[in-house]
């Protein structure tokens, strides 16, 4: 958004991010903050806008213990929470040495404050991103090949682990928010990593820097962004009618039955949607957090076409209906057993993230994957489920006796729902 330095003032700064806490107000709101300019002008603003609709506003730090200045990045945040009496808490987290270090730690941050912030009742979260960061990320995932989700905008406002999750600063570029931290005299640090080329998101702010003279910026990206964002809403709502309007999609407890190109000849499914529907089914199945890459999708097709009887993809396996013509094909996706083979969980938990188990329960008994024990199913084949996908289904048991097996046609008062990531089209719009 183009506003000049002059118009960037208090009243503005503070009306373009009202909209993260005003039409749903917190019970508690907690700002995530390292000490960087960017969370130190979300703290002051949700400080601000704290007490001018009356929720409590809290501050938590992550020390990732990789670096001797983040003592005092935390003790700056520190002296400004005790200026303004807002509580603050710092959690701290330990690099295992294995994987992209930047990955990790952006996961390990919204899984600890994630539980912090439900011990602490807060039930809002706000970060403080800004429009560089939406631009630094299209580039990065555009250096990937990414589609219309990879390079759609970065969600403002989204769920996860049970809490609500804000972004109210993305309007504005960094250096509009160091306006206005300066105009407040608030102290922030700059992260000397911030200029290590060693890391994908500095040379993605380098390039940004680099493709100014043409006019691509980070407003123009931010922008580019916003309109994927909008296509990506769209095919969603396509997507959503093939399972809610014309019944493409079937789910058949727990697994996910997809057509491979139409329902009728009087029906075409767009190849994009076909895919939409394809990778949202196989998240929904596997609890897998990312979507599978489209490289992995093709050979997942290629392999299928070519006449194997089933692939496995994502901890799912995927199986290709035998057909007299393209139309009739279908794909059913269902759990793999391998991938759930040792989970165990006890009857009152959701099992592999999704089965909900209702019945008799007691503390002596533990769910676990049926597998083998199909064969002392006498009625499985009644069930209409093939033995693939009754292998990876929960089941009851009780040491190395088999109490129930719900989808197995061995019931004995149990029943089990996959309810756990919600419905399957609910679950599509989600994402």
């Amino acid at each position: 958004m183009c506003v000049s330095e002059d118009e960037l003032t208090d009243d503005w700064l503070r009306h373009i991010t009202s909209w993260a806490v005003a039409l749903d107000k917190p019970n508690c709101l907690a700002v995530a903050v390292s000490g960087g300019g960017d969370s130190m002008a979300c703290l002051d603003l949700m400080r601000w806008h704290g007490k001018d609709l009356g929720f409590p506003v809290e501050a938590v730090t992550v020390d990732h213990g990789l670096r001797t200045e983040a003592v005092d990045e935390i003790a700056l945040v520190a002296e400004y929470c005790a200026i303004h009496e807002i509580p603050h808490s710092v959690l701290s987290w330990s690099w295992d040495r294995q994987g992209n270090l930047q990955a990790k730690a952006r996961e390990a941050r919204y899984r600890l404050v994630g539980d912090w912030a439900q011990d602490r009742h807060v039930d809002c979260v706000a970060l403080g991103h800004t429009q560089d960061d939406v631009a630094e990320t299209f580039l990065m995932r555009l250096a990937r090949r990414s589609g219309v989700d990879g390079l759609a905008h970065m969600a403002a406002r989204f769920e996860r682990g049970g809490l609500t999750w804000v972004r109210p600063m993305m309007a504005h570029r960094r250096a509009d928010w160091r306006i206005y931290l300066k105009r407040h005299s608030i102290a922030w640090a700059d992260d000397p990593s911030n200029d290590d080329r060693g890391f994908e998101r500095v040379r993605a702010r380098q390039t940004l820097q680099a493709l100014s003279p043409l006019g691509i910026e980070a407003e123009t990206l931010a922008v580019v962004a916003h309109n994927l964002g909008s296509a990506k809403s769209a095919l969603n709502h396509h997507a959503f009618a093939e399972i809610t309007e014309h019944n493409a999609v079937a789910v058949d407890r727990g697994d996910v039955i997809l057509p491979e190109v139409a329902t009728s000849r009087d029906h075409f499914i767009p190849s994009e949607v076909i895919r939409r529907l394809k990778t949202a089914a196989i998240q929904w199945v596997s609890g897998a957090k990312y979507p599978p890459r489209s490289s992995a999708l093709l050979n997942l097709d290629i392999a299928l076409s070519m006449g194997a009887d089933r692939h496995t993809l994502s901890g799912c396996l995927v199986t290709r209906t035998k057909a007299d013509s393209a139309i009739d094909r279908r794909y059913r996706i269902t759990r793999e057993y391998n991938a759930v083979k040792d989970i165990v969980s006890s009857t009152d938990a959701l099992w592999d993230g999704r089965w909900a188990l209702e019945g008799p329960h007691a503390p002596d008994l533990e769910v676990r994957a049926l597998g083998d024990a199909v064969k002392d199913c006498p009625d499985w084949r009644e069930t209409g489920l093939p033995r693939q996908s009754l292998l990876a289904s929960p089941s009851i048991w009780r040491g190395e006796e088999l109490i129930a097996a719900p989808l197995a046609g061995i019931s004995n008062g149990w029943e089990a729902s996959a309810t756990g990531r919600g419905t399957f089209a609910q679950f599509l719009l989600s994402r």
